[in-house]
C-alpha cells in the first residue's frame, strides 16, 4: 500500500471515530471505507479464510493417526448353583465383585491411500482458488464502489440541472401571466407555461428521489453517509486504452482474468475428483501400531455347604487379581472387492461433474472474450460520447439563448423556449453522466484484463478536484 493510501486509511479512521460525521471524501476514502465495511467483502474473507483449511485438513489424513481409549467398570455376579454331596443336593451359593480398568493406545500411519494423495494434490488448487476469488471479490469492490460513487454524483448533476431548469421555467411562467395580463400574449402560452412548470416541478421531485437512492446505496457499500463528494473537473483527461489494441485486451483478459482463473482452477478440481473417486477400487495399507493394558480385581465370596465339613457354613473369600499387557504391531491390508456399485457411481458422478466444469470453463471464457471487448469499445465510445455531449451542451446553451432572444421579439413561442430548456436540461444530465460512465469503464476494463488494483483507482482518484454537496 502506497503513503497516500495509508494517509487515506488514517483519515477515514479519524472521520469514523467522530459519532454522526458525514464526511466530505473523494474516491479513494470511499474505497476505504467500503474496504473495512463493505459485508460482501467481509463474506468473501472469511469463505478465503475457510478455504485455506483445505491443505491441513488433506495433510492430517497422511500424518499419523494416534488414538487413545480407556475404561473402568465394576462387576457383581451372584449365583447359585447345585452341588451333589453324600447327603444329596445341596444348593451352593456364591459371589463374584470385580473392578476392571483398560486402556489402549492405537497408532495409524498411511502407508497407501491413493484418495488421501488425491485429496492433498487437490487441496493446493482449492488454496489456489481460494486466493484467486478473493482477489476477484476485491477487484469487484472497488467497481462497485465506483459506481456507487458517481451514480451519487450523477443524481447530485441531474437534480441540480433539473432544479436550474424549474426555477427558469417559473420565472418564464411568471413573465407569461404578466404578458397576459397587458395583453401581449395569448393564454395558450400561460397554460403551456404552467404545463411546463409542473412537469419540471415533477422531475425535480424524482431526481431528489434518485438522489436518496443513490446515497442510500453507496451508506450500504461503506456504512457511512457522506455529505460533500469529490468530482472530475473539467480538465478531466480522456485517455484512450493502452495498449490501443483490442485484440491485445482480449488476449490479456484470457490470460489474466480473475474469474477466468478460477474457472480454470475449478476445472482442475473437478478432474483430480474423478481420481479420488477411482480410489475407491484400490486397496489401502496402513501400518498400525497398537499398545493396551487390562487389569482386574475380583473378589469371590464361598460358603461351605457340606455338612460333613468342619467349616460347615462358614464363608471363605478368595481375592485375585489379573494384570495383561499388550504389544502389537501390523500392516494391515483391506481390499474392495464388492460395494453394491457405490465406487462405479461415485467414478461416473465425478466424471460427469468435471465434463460440468469444463462447459463452464468455455462459457466463462467466452464471457470474458465479450466482456473484454465490449469494455474496450466502451472507453472508446464514452471518450467520443463524452467530447459530442460537451459540444451538445455549448449548442444548446446557445439555441436557448437564441430562442429566449426570438421569444423577446415575437418571432418564437413560448413553446419554442420550453423545448429548447429541456434539451439543454437532456444535454447536461446526459455530459455529466457519461463522464463518470467513462471512468467506470475504464475500470471495468482493467477488471475484465485482471489488472485492476489500487494503484489504477489512485490514477482515477487523481481526476478528482472539485467538491460538491451531494445531500
Amino acid at each position: 500500500m502506497t503513503s497516500r493510501w495509508i494517509q487515506l486509511a488514517l483519515l477515514g479512521t479519524a472521520a469514523l471515530a467522530l459519532p454522526g460525521l458525514a464526511a466530505s471524501a473523494d474516491l479513494g476514502e470511499v474505497y476505504h471505507r467500503a474496504l473495512r465495511n463493505d459485508p460482501q467483502l467481509r463474506e468473501a474473507e472469511a469463505n478465503h479464510a475457510a478455504s485455506l483449511e483445505a491443505r491441513p485438513q488433506a495433510l492430517s489424513a497422511l500424518l499419523p493417526q494416534i488414538t487413545g481409549t480407556g475404561s473402568v467398570a465394576h462387576d457383581e455376579l451372584n449365583s447359585v448353583s447345585p452341588t451333589f454331596f453324600g447327603s444329596g443336593f445341596v444348593l451352593l451359593p456364591s459371589s463374584t465383585k470385580s473392578d476392571t480398568k483398560q486402556w489402549a493406545l492405537t497408532l495409524r500411519q498411511t502407508v497407501f491411500h491413493w484418495d488421501q494423495f488425491a485429496a492433498l494434490k487437490q487441496a493446493d488448487a482449492t488454496v489456489a482458488q481460494a486466493e484467486v476469488d478473493y482477489r476477484a471479490a476485491q477487484q469487484d469492490l472497488i467497481v462497485r464502489t465506483a459506481t456507487a460513487y458517481f451514480n451519487v454524483l450523477a443524481a447530485r448533476d441531474t437534480l441540480d440541472a433539473a432544479q436550474a431548469s424549474q426555477e427558469a421555467i417559473a420565472r418564464q411562467l411568471e413573465q407569461a401571466e404578466k404578458r397576459f395580463e397587458v395583453g401581449l400574449i395569448a393564454i395558450t402560452d400561460v397554460e403551456e407555461a404552467k404545463a411546463a412548470n409542473d412537469q419540471a416541478r415533477a422531475t425535480v421531485i424524482g431526481a431528489k428521489r434518485t438522489l436518496a437512492n443513490a446515497r442510500d446505496q453507496l451508506r450500504e457499500l461503506t456504512g457511512d453517509s457522506f455529505d460533500d463528494l469529490s468530482r472530475p473537473g473539467d480538465d478531466m483527461p480522456l485517455v484512450t486504452p493502452d495498449p490501443a489494441s483490442e485484440e491485445q485486451w482480449v488476449r490479456a483478459a484470457l490470460d489474466q482474468n480473475l474469474s477466468l482463473s478460477s474457472a480454470r482452477l475449478g476445472a482442475d478440481i473437478a478432474r483430480q475428483n474423478i481420481s479420488i473417486a477411482r480410489s475407491g477400487h484400490l486397496p489401502t495399507l496402513d501400518l498400525v501400531a497398537k499398545r493396551s493394558g487390562l487389569n482386574t480385581s475380583a473378589t469371590s465370596l464361598y460358603t461351605d455347604p457340606d455338612p460333613t465339613s468342619p467349616t460347615y457354613g462358614q464363608t471363605f473369600s478368595f481375592p485375585g487379581d489379573n494384570w495383561n499387557n499388550d504389544k502389537q504391531i501390523s500392516l494391515q491390508l483391506s481390499v474392495p472387492i464388492y460395494s453394491g456399485g457405490y465406487a462405479s457411481s461415485k467414478v461416473r458422478e465425478a466424471v460427469y461433474r468435471n465434463r460440468a466444469a469444463r462447459e463452464r470453463l468455455e462459457r466463462t471464457a467466452r464471457t470474458t472474450e465479450r466482456q473484454t471487448r465490449d469494455s474496450y469499445l466502451g472507453v472508446i465510445s464514452e471518450i467520443a460520447q463524452v467530447q459530442a455531449l460537451k459540444q451538445s451542451v455549448e449548442s444548446s446553451q446557445t439555441a436557448l439563448a437564441a430562442t429566449e432572444a426570438g421569444y423577446e421579439v415575437g418571432t418564437r413561442t413560448a413553446v419554442d423556449v420550453l423545448l429548447a430548456r429541456q434539451r439543454l436540461f437532456d444535454a447536461q444530465s446526459n455530459y455529466a453522466r457519461s463522464r463518470y460512465d467513462y471512468i467506470i469503464q475504464v475500470l471495468t476494463l482493467e477488471q475484465a484484463a485482471g489488472t485492476l488494483d489500487e494503484t489504477r483507482l489512485v490514477r482515477v482518484n487523481g481526476w478528482l478536484g472539485q467538491s460538491v454537496s451531494v445531500k
